[in-house]
């Protein structure tokens, strides 16, 4: 394919991220990134591209690069290309009507480990908000501040939860699962047979967040292939900002207020895996880790990930935050159709017990 105009798609991006109202700083990286490149002759460009050495120029970093190297090979940047597919589409509509298509919530946590309410209460609350279903998913062993459940725990916990759904209203049910640590090896923080007896098993890094590029990847990847898992949780671990306004005490014991930049991996390789295992990508709606970046979830539904649309909600008002996840999916162009909890709990539960052999 004959190449296209680099710094023209960089503009192009530029302005489409300028007209949906996007951070300035957003913004500014293409545009900064365009008048670097425009500054050089096309062949010390393209020769850059070529050796990977577009970021040492002042202005170009590695989303940028990567469009440029996008641009060159012929093909139409895959950031470009998902501000496309969402321009002229009305945000808030379609943000509302992901936001209506969801039928649950597969990340949330009740005070058996770090939220501040009883799983019933989070369950009615569910409930009030027109869910068909809440997947509790407390805190796994390891993760001691936030009391993670040994497997004593977690039995006692499924047989509370069977005797709770007996007495919720009929045509809902909290469905089994866990919050499970990926574990330095990539391996998860809880016995085999309790795993394979949960209905969904999120799986997410706590510890070890600023480990080195290559070996973050290896840990995610094993997690990834392994059986048990069905979603991966706010997979880079960033904090954007400090806890959420309203948030205190027990009812967020495991969200401290701070931030915290990205865990590094490669992350092509983690959605690929993602994609070939049937593992979906959470977005995490929690206002203070809008967890993966957008840019990440482009890459995501690009490489051919589903996703789960979760609130990680700790009390039962932060179940309706589900929103914030729905408005970030509707700026990267996520169909409803690739989102799992959109689906039936039947469906669900299904796909979770059949992934491992997709």
């Amino acid at each position: 394919m004959s190449a296209r105009d680099p710094i023209a798609d960089l503009r192009r991006i530029a302005f489409l991220l300028e007209r949906a109202n996007e951070a300035t700083y957003r913004v500014r990286a293409f545009r900064s990134a365009a008048k670097a490149l425009a500054a050089l002759p096309p062949a010390e460009v393209a020769e850059r591209a070529r050796t990977g050495k577009l970021t040492e120029l002042a202005g170009v970093g590695d989303v940028t690069a990567r469009c440029v190297a996008e641009s060159l090979a012929g093909e139409e940047p895959v950031y470009l290309r998902r501000l496309v597919a969402t321009e002229g589409s009305d945000l808030d509509v379609a943000a509302t009507d992901l936001r209506t298509a969801l039928r649950g919530d597969c990340h949330t946590h009740s005070d058996w480990s770090d939220g501040g309410s009883p799983i019933e209460e989070m369950a009615l609350a569910a409930v009030e908000l027109g869910h068909e279903y809440l997947v509790l998913t407390d805190h796994s062993p390891r993760l001691k501040v936030a009391r993670g459940l040994t497997a004593d725990r977690l039995r006692r916990q499924l047989d509370h939860v069977e005797q709770v759904n007996a007495a919720l209203p009929e045509g809902f049910r909290i469905l089994t699962g866990i919050e499970v640590d990926i574990l330095a090896d990539g391996s998860l923080d809880q016995d085999e047979e309790l795993l394979a007896r949960l209905d969904v098993v999120v799986g997410s890094v706590h510890s070890g967040l600023n480990d080195e590029r290559s070996k973050m990847t290896r840990r995610m990847l094993a997690a990834i292939a392994n059986p048990h898992l069905d979603i991966l949780g706010h997979c880079t671990g960033r904090m954007v900002s400090s806890r959420p306004a309203g948030v205190t005490g027990p009812g967020d014991r495991g969200h401290r207020a701070r931030t915290r930049k990205e865990s590094d991996f490669d992350a092509d390789a983690v959605f690929a895996a993602c994609a070939e295992h049937g593992v979906a990508v959470e977005i995490n709606s929690r206002p203070e880790r809008q967890d993966p970046p957008k840019r990440l979830i482009r890459r995501a539904l690009e490489a051919g990930c589903v996703f789960a649309i979760n609130t990680d909600a700790h009390a039962p008002g932060q179940l309706d935050w589900q929103r914030f996840g729905c408005e970030r999916a509707a700026r990267c162009g996520v169909p409803a159709n690739r989102v799992v909890n959109t689906w039936s709990a039947e469906e669900l539960v299904a796909w979770a017990v059949d992934r491992p052999a997709r």
